[in-house]
């Protein structure tokens, strides 16, 4: 069935993964999004990873159960996050200031995933 314009498949069949039968990742990136009382979303493509709301140096649970899980602003003032999976995947160093063209290049792709309807 024809999707109606302007929206996205809200799902992919994982049967082929379970399988062993896929060729190769669905899309090239994963957009995830966060529990913070707002829509907060992140995009991972390879080994990097890109949230699109303030903070750094991991989750800032202010305030219920979590709280006691925060960890210490790293980069007071960060506007965006940026994480290297691979060396950092407790997403414990904010690299978007360091590596700003790859943070914008992730901010600008999930701008288009969003505009897309996926």
């Amino acid at each position: 069935m024809p999707l109606p314009e302007g929206s996205g498949e809200d799902s992919v069949s994982l049967l082929p993964v379970l399988r062993g039968e896929a060729a190769g990742p669905v899309r090239p990136w994963l957009v995830t999004q966060a529990f913070r009382g707002r829509q907060t979303l992140a995009i991972r493509r390879g080994r990097w990873k890109y949230l699109a709301h303030e903070g750094s140096g991991g989750n800032n649970y202010q305030q219920g159960r979590l709280q006691q899980y925060s960890l210490p602003e790293r980069l007071p003032g960060a506007t965006d996050q940026l994480y290297d999976l691979e060396t950092d995947p407790g997403e414990t160093r904010n690299l978007a200031n360091e590596r700003r063209e790859i943070a914008d290049e992730l901010r600008e792709l999930l701008q288009q995933v969003q505009g897309s309807g996926h």
